[in-house]
């Protein structure tokens, strides 16, 4: 197998929960995963026939109806101690998953948890419930965005960049980042989509790189590769966290259940605790706004496989195509207008507006830019 020795299990884990869902495409997904299909089909056999070994040990029942109430009271403590920001509810929902035959009740795991002192009256409040909107599918949006800076003990910075799927909230990407550019940004997306595929859009801030904080809305070098794979690309509105609310919930999550009062020597060591943590977040951790399910169990991978190349850049036959100079401008029915230096030596469309004289749409790709007035010179509509 060429998966890391040092997450073998999570991906095994996540192979297998991903493969056995209905309508999978099992080839697919182990061509994803970089497996052969007969070892694909191998842990799928195993994980199906109850081999642990594909999975948590600790998913073994751990009750039975002889054990005593205080051998279940200290299970909950058990588990509270390992995820200090878990509630009741959650609490309760993961020992039913682990196989418990009484499961305690959330309330009564409520009342476990003040009795050892575990529920502090801050914790209360912190545990109060965020209800979003959510798209109807896996991968119809993506949210994307760096969680604020990490000083690490060596001294450098780590920036964790996040990618969260709108629908399941399963956390496609945690990668401790030492900086933002472009490159670096791309070559971390790159990996999520030849494992998950393509999402239908993207959703980011107006920040860089993907955004531009003077211009929000202006697209960036980022961004149009973004386009070119055929994904749709918003933004959210300047001064408004909330409209990537999802991801900012779950930059919270992270900060409570893992970055609070931790350090890391440098960014292996911030990867390797950030990886740990993400297979509990996706496989373990139930999510009070899905019904108290895992995101994995909501989640399936895009139909949209990654392509190496770039498909060359098409308009229709009624555009008017022009060529973006270096210096971000077009020359258009003698007029000049500024778009994106990012656009410097590729094609873009004018488009005519069928309700409005001398006005055009400008399309970069599928998305559109901006629109133009010839009637006013220089003139945005």
């Amino acid at each position: 197998m060429s998966w890391d020795s040092k997450n073998i299990m999570d991906l095994r884990l996540e192979f297998v929960k991903l493969a056995t869902q209905e309508g999978a495409n099992r080839r697919a997904l182990c061509a994803r995963y970089g497996i052969s299909a007969k070892t694909g089909y191998k842990w799928i056999r195993r994980f199906e026939q109850g081999d642990t070994r594909l999975s948590d040990q600790c998913r073994r029942p751990v009750h039975s109806p002889s054990r005593t109430a205080a051998e279940v009271e200290a299970r909950v403590v058990e588990l509270r101690t390992a995820q200090p920001a878990w509630g009741g509810a959650k609490i309760a929902r993961r020992m039913n998953d682990l196989g418990f035959a009484q499961t305690p009740s959330p309330s009564t795991v409520t009342r476990i948890l003040h009795r050892h002192g575990l529920i502090t009256a801050e914790s209360s409040t912190d545990a109060s419930r965020w209800q979003r909107f959510e798209h109807e599918h896996p991968n119809d949006l993506w949210q994307m965005d760096f969680k604020g800076c990490i000083e690490l003990d060596s001294g450098r910075r780590c920036l964790p960049f996040t990618v969260l799927d709108d629908h399941s909230r399963f956390d496609l990407a945690l990668d401790a980042c030492g900086s933002t550019p472009t490159r670096v940004v791309r070559e971390h997306l790159r990996a999520v989509f030849r494992r998950y595929g393509l999402p239908l859009r993207i959703n980011a801030d107006n920040g860089p790189p993907w955004g531009s904080p003077a211009q929000p809305g202006q697209l960036t070098a980022l961004a149009i590769w973004l386009i070119r794979l055929g994904i749709r690309i918003s933004y959210s509105r300047p001064r408004h966290p909330q409209t990537n609310g999802k991801d900012e919930r779950f930059h919270r999550t992270l900060k409570v259940e893992l970055l609070a009062g931790r350090h890391f020597r440098n960014l292996k060591s911030a990867q390797q605790a950030f990886d740990a943590w993400r297979n509990v977040y996706n496989h373990e951790r139930p999510h009070q706004a899905l019904g108290m399910a895992t995101p994995i169990s909501r989640y399936r991978t895009s139909p949209r496989a990654y392509p190496e190349r770039l498909a060359p850049i098409e308009y229709g036959e009624a555009d008017a195509v022009v060529r973006v100079s270096t210096n971000g401008e077009v020359r258009f029915k003698s007029q000049r207008f500024k778009v994106s230096s990012a656009l410097a030596n590729l094609p873009i469309a004018m488009r005519a507006c069928g309700e409005v004289d001398g006005s055009y749409d400008v399309y970069f790709a599928h998305h559109r830019i901006d629109t133009i007035s010839l009637n006013e010179r220089g003139k945005r509509s």
